[in-house]
C-alpha cells in the first residue's frame, strides 16, 4: 500500500498527467465533447483556473491554479473522471437523455480546448469491461479487478501524477510542455495543428511566441 501523501498548498499552480487505463486507446479525443462537458460542470461546482490543457488520445496534461485557500484538486479530478465515465456508460447502454453538452473550450471561463469531436453520434460505443494488466512498476504483470463498492469503471488509471509548480520559470516551461506535447508524440508537425489544446486560446490572447505557430518543437519525435 502506498504511503504517498499529497501536499496541501492552497491556491497553488499544479501540473497534472491523467491517463486512461488502456494505453493506445483513442477514447479521450473520440469522446472529447463528453470530457469537455464533465470539466465544465466540475468547474461550475468547484472553480479552478485552467492555465494550460492538452488532450491526447489516451492521456492528458494540464496546469491548474486553485483558488486561494483551496488545495483539493483530488476531488475535482475524481468528479471529472466520474462524470466522463457516467456519460460514456449511459451512451453505451442507450439511456443517455438530452445528448452531450458541448461548447467548452480552454478559455479562462471554460474547459479543455477542442475541435470537432466524435461526440454521441459516432456509432455504437464499446467500452472496456475490465482493467488491463499492469505493464510496469511494483505491480507489473498483475491484473487488477474492478472495485464494485466504488462503482469503478475500466476507463481511467486509478491514480494521476501531479507536480506543484515552484516558480515562474517552471510555470512557463510546463505550460509550453502542454502546448508541445502533441508534436513530441508525432501527432502533428506544429503545436497549433492539434485541435485539443489550450494553445488556441493563448494564441487569441497574444500569449504565444511566434515560433510556436510555425516552427517545430525541438526534440519532436517523427511519426
Amino acid at each position: 500500500m502506498s504511503n504517498y501523501i499529497r501536499p496541501r498548498r492552497g491556491g497553488a499552480s499544479v501540473f497534472f498527467t491523467v491517463c486512461l487505463a488502456e494505453c493506445g486507446s483513442r477514447l479521450l479525443t473520440e469522446e472529447i465533447l463528453r470530457l469537455r462537458a464533465a470539466v465544465r460542470r466540475v468547474r461550475e461546482e468547484r472553480p479552478f483556473h485552467i492555465d494550460a490543457w492538452v488532450v491526447l488520445p489516451d492521456h492528458l496534461h494540464a496546469v491548474w491554479t486553485l483558488p486561494p485557500g483551496d488545495s483539493d484538486f483530488s476531488t475535482r479530478w475524481g468528479a471529472i473522471k466520474a462524470r466522463f465515465t457516467r456519460s460514456l456508460n449511459a451512451a453505451a447502454r442507450g439511456t443517455e437523455a438530452g445528448g452531450t453538452e458541448a461548447g467548452a473550450d480552454a478559455g479562462p471561463e471554460r474547459g479543455p480546448e477542442a475541435g470537432p469531436g466524435a461526440g454521441p453520434d459516432a456509432g455504437p460505443l464499446r467500452l472496456p469491461a475490465e482493467l488491463p494488466v499492469v505493464r510496469s512498476g511494483r505491480y507489473a504483470g498483475l491484473k487488477p479487478g474492478l472495485r464494485a463498492d466504488k462503482r469503478e469503471g475500466a476507463i481511467w488509471q486509478r491514480r494521476f501524477w501531479e507536480h506543484h509548480v515552484r516558480d515562474l520559470d517552471e510555470y512557463a516551461r510546463l505550460v509550453r510542455y502542454c502546448w508541445g506535447n502533441p508534436v513530441k508524440h508525432g501527432l502533428v508537425e506544429r503545436a497549433v495543428d492539434w485541435p485539443y489544446s489550450s494553445i488556441h486560446r493563448d494564441v487569441r490572447l497574444g500569449m504565444v511566441e511566434p515560433e510556436w505557430t510555425g516552427a517545430q518543437v525541438p526534440g519532436a519525435r517523427r511519426a
